[in-house]
């Protein structure tokens, strides 16, 4: 930080504006980052967006204003985060196979209070919104209800499926309550929405046997269950997102009309194709197989699974490539909650192997703001740089276009017009 330019922006009060002058935006959705930009915002919304070459309307402005409160040259304004896909109950960081069962065996109101104290952090590294991706404790939900109390504490906006559906005794007992508690499947989702879901999540495929290298088992859901729970769901005005690896298990969720896949290992670029034209978008989550591989001599595996490892990661590089070239919806998550995939750290490490995939780093931004932005359907406006989004986005001397890793560095997080002063010194325990 020793070479770095201080400096004070100003925090929203008394109804005040602040207006800046960056020298580059990443509006979290264009092609092109832009150069020399006014941005004006107040403590809930930004409010003017525009080219140097014409001031903000005086009218946006504090009285008798006629400069910027601050020209950030060297600087990148950018949104603040989407994580897309986190288990907010889970610890992610622990790898510890016994205290991970233990720390899963608590109730859920110490759950809870494990959660709530991840909240502050997540915000301090930079992320403002998390899709949660599901527990059966109802942590997601009651975080949910606290975003939206006006004491909340510093927190990013939470939004959550609550309880996974899965079928009994297959893959995701941990986090979802199964099909076959319910008379049908309307009855399955209905009890979903009637405990305050904002979206449902659809455990549609097993998990992959690293020792094979594959998904051994058949897809727990038929194409006729997806399209079923999918249609109920949409009767009740909610998005789904679906954890589906294997071909077969993602060419159902597919027909089924998912508005999202999540994880989608050995996906076939005919399904990407099909993805894009029927704008399914894919979270495709390489932190938790990567973390195994990072990880190996702690697991105990060999060099034949490790082989295996990388060469799933290496196949599913190809494909985010492949489905950024066809124009496939990609949004960022990273699955925090996994086994040593840490919530925070763990999404900077999801962005990181975006990018070491072939993503440019302005795509990968892209796909960590706007693009959960646009097709996520939030209940509120944020992810993007432009009026009447929240004012909630980063300021950082260290652009991420010249590499992801900067967003590790020192930033400032603009919050609802409050302003953080972050060296990312975040402590990492019980993330």
């Amino acid at each position: 930080m020793s070479n770095e330019k201080k400096v004070s922006i100003p925090s929203t009060f008394n109804e005040r504006s602040v207006w800046l002058r960056v020298g580059t935006l990443l509006d979290g959705f264009s092609a092109k980052p832009l150069k020399d930009v006014h941005v004006v915002y107040d403590a809930r919304f930004i409010r003017y967006v525009g080219s140097a070459e014409n001031s903000p309307p005086a009218d946006l402005l504090n009285p008798g204003q006629a400069q910027p409160d601050l020209e950030l040259w060297n600087f990148t304004l950018l949104p603040g985060l989407i994580e897309a896909h986190a288990h907010l109950f889970l610890e992610g960081g622990e790898l510890n196979g016994e205290k991970r069962n233990a720390y899963s065996k608590q109730t859920p109101k110490e759950l809870l209070r494990a959660a709530r104290s991840r909240l502050e952090k997540l915000v301090r590294i930079g992320i403002i919104a998390v899709r949660d991706a599901g527990d059966k404790h109802g942590v997601g939900l009651s975080l949910n209800q606290l975003y939206r109390r006006d004491d909340r504490p510093l927190m990013p906006y939470v939004d959550s499926p609550g309880a996974a559906i899965h079928h009994k005794g297959r893959y995701g007992g941990f986090m979802a309550d199964p099909i076959e508690s319910h008379h049908s499947l309307k009855d399955c989702v209905e009890s979903r929405i009637q405990a305050g879901a904002d979206r449902i999540k659809l455990i549609a495929t097993d998990i992959i046997d690293f020792r094979a290298g594959r998904v051994v088992k058949e897809p727990q859901m038929t194409t006729q269950e997806v399209a079923e729970l999918v249609s109920a769901a949409k009767g009740f005005g909610k998005q789904t997102f679906a954890h589906a690896s294997g071909d077969a298990g993602i060419e159902r969720v597919i027909a089924g009309g998912v508005d999202s896949v999540e994880h989608g290992f050995f996906i076939r670029k005919d399904q990407l194709a099909r993805m894009r034209d029927r704008q399914i978008a894919w979270v495709p989550t390489f932190a938790p197989v990567q973390k195994q591989v990072d990880h190996a001599d702690y697991m105990s595996w060999d060099e034949r699974i490790i082989s295996n490892l990388q060469k799933i990661l290496d196949q599913h590089a190809a494909s985010l490539v492949k489905a950024h070239e066809m124009g496939v919806r990609i949004i960022a998550g990273s699955d925090a909650g996994s086994c040593g995939v840490a919530h925070g750290f763990g999404f900077l490490d999801e962005l990181e192997l975006m990018e070491q995939a072939g993503l440019s780093a302005l795509s990968v931004i892209n796909a960590a703001t706007g693009n959960g932005s646009n097709r996520l359907a939030f209940k509120e406006n944020f992810g993007q740089i432009k009026p009447g989004y929240r004012s909630r986005f980063i300021i950082t001397q260290h652009s991420p276009l010249e590499g992801i890793a900067n967003l590790r560095k020192h930033k400032y997080i603009v919050y609802d017009g409050a302003v953080d002063d972050s060296a990312v010194s975040v402590d990492a325990t019980g993330l």
